[in-house]
């Protein structure tokens, strides 16, 4: 069954819908060798050969959704040129997944990972505003002044931050356990919001993503999705939470 090289590229992971259109009016996928510029085109992927800058795409798969409970020191890419450990270290090789977004290397906590390219765009594309929740321990103790200035946004790199949410979980020694809930994904953001009110990060975990939580998942496993959060985080995207599909049960 032929189908269009756009879907065949998210489905596979490669890149969103959107993006993979992109690369083919580019002249970046071929077809059985022959460069493809139309957006209409379709190929078999039982037959056919896809390719992205000549390097092969894989036959569509079935969808697979996990989250891993990333540890500190793990980059999130799929390599990495300094030989560092890579979130694929984790998580099974087949089908070949690709994590949704991204988590600092010091930062531990929730990451979803996929080979369904359309969801992981829209889960981490900024207009959906998909909650994230980070427990974080910083440096002193913030007065309510600061804490203040949190939810209400502070400027990082330029720019000033969305309104956040902020609760004074626990105060330590010399140090206080905050936990923030923010809709944007800036780089290292919820760090440079604390050093912006004077209060360095000690420890950062991701806690939550789009009402799904961490839980109790150990530090460098994973589990399935079920059906049930699948359909969850399709609603904060606008797809339709009874989208058929086949989904499988990565093995370990």
């Amino acid at each position: 069954m032929e189908v269009r090289l756009q879907k065949w590229l998210a489905q596979s992971g490669v890149a969103s819908r959107r993006k993979a259109e992109e690369m083919i009016l580019a002249g970046r996928v071929s077809v059985n060798g022959v460069v493809i510029t139309e957006l209409g085109a379709k190929a078999n992927p039982q037959k056919d050969k896809l390719a992205v800058d000549g390097n092969a795409v894989d036959a569509l798969q079935d969808k697979a959704y996990i989250m891993l409970h990333k540890p500190e020191g793990v980059v999130t890419t799929v390599t990495d040129p300094f030989e560092r450990a890579t979130v694929m270290d984790y998580v099974p090789a087949n089908p070949r997944l690709y994590p949704v977004g991204r988590l600092d290397l010091d930062t531990s906590g929730l990451l979803l990972m996929t080979n369904d390219g359309d969801w992981a765009q829209k889960i981490a594309h900024p207009k959906n505003e998909t909650k994230k929740v980070y427990a974080a321990i910083v440096r002193g103790v913030p007065t309510p002044e600061r804490i203040n200035s949190l939810r209400k946004g502070v400027i990082v790199d330029g720019k000033k931050t969305a309104p956040a949410q902020i609760k004074l979980l626990e105060k330590l020694q010399n140090e206080t356990k905050l936990q923030i809930t923010i809709h944007e994904g800036r780089n290292r953001q919820v760090r440079k919001m604390c050093e912006a009110v004077g209060h360095r990060v000690v420890s950062l975990k991701r806690i939550e993503v789009g009402g799904l939580k961490l839980g109790n998942l150990e530090k460098g496993t994973w589990r399935n999705l079920t059906k049930r959060e699948i359909a969850d985080l399709r609603k904060l995207t606008e797809q339709n939470p009874r989208q058929k599909g086949t989904y499988i049960q990565c093995k370990r």
